[in-house]
């Protein structure tokens, strides 16, 4: 595990809020896989889905919180401060440019991400710049289909160190903690009024009472007409 290059981790995503499911298979694969680190990178603007709910300067404020005291576990704020929607081809191409081209890159992906790779703006551009390791909870998720499926044929690896030795191009299948957690119950509970203590770090629930995040906004004209058009999509990047 300890043959070749120190490798990076990558994990994006809106962070709305960072909760424990996003904490704890993060660590599961600093340890399992022996990466450097794991970079969280907050997106600015999620072409799949609707903007966050938090702003990006509280989202950044509550990741930086529940990163605190891991030191594998680290923030890169960079799409925060890019204007425009948050591709992740952009952003590997900002890391290349900054780490260089022989540094071991690992995207980390869930499986439904995966899936939805190809839907990815340049996503054929991906695997040039970075591995990735699509993380596996137990249980039947299914059959892989159409173009991730002929992907992950060609280039699908069950051995953690050929990561190291290559920048890019491999994808691996990694089994991590399952935790059933999502932002969006978390934002349910607060606006119901509800606790969603347990589900997230303590220093980030106490972050969001002070600042009265995701508090049931009152109804809206527009609300009362329905979900805006796309509403309904689910953001494919991680």
């Amino acid at each position: 595990m300890r043959r070749g290059a120190p490798l990076i981790g990558l994990l994006g995503g809106t962070f709305d809020p960072i909760h424990f499911g996003h904490l704890r298979p993060a660590l599961d694969l600093l340890q399992r896989l022996g990466l450097q680190e794991v970079r969280f990178i907050p997106c600015r603007l999620p072409p799949h889905r609707r903007p966050p709910q938090a702003s990006a300067r509280d989202r950044l404020a509550m990741l930086e919180l529940a990163l605190a005291g891991e030191p594998g576990l680290r923030v890169d704020a960079r799409e925060l401060e890019r204007e425009g929607p948050s591709y992740m081809v952009d952003t590997l191409l900002d890391l290349r440019r900054e780490l260089g081209e022989v540094q071991p890159l690992a995207l980390i992906l869930g499986m439904d991400a995966f899936r939805g790779l190809s839907s990815w703006h340049r996503w054929q551009e991906i695997l040039s710049l970075c591995h990735l390791v699509v993380t596996r909870r137990p249980g039947w998720e299914g059959p892989l289909e159409g173009e991730v499926a002929r992907l992950a044929a060609r280039r699908g690896v069950e051995d953690p160190t050929r990561l190291r030795r290559r920048p890019a191009g491999c994808i691996l299948f990694q089994g991590v903690t399952r935790l059933d957690i999502s932002a969006s119950r978390i934002r349910s509970l607060l606006a119901g009024g509800h606790s969603p203590r347990y589900l997230l770090p303590d220093v980030v629930l106490d972050y969001i009472h002070r600042h009265g995040l995701y508090r049931a906004a009152p109804a809206s004209r527009t609300e009362e007409a329905g979900p805006q058009e796309g509403g309904s999509l689910r953001r494919a990047e991680a």
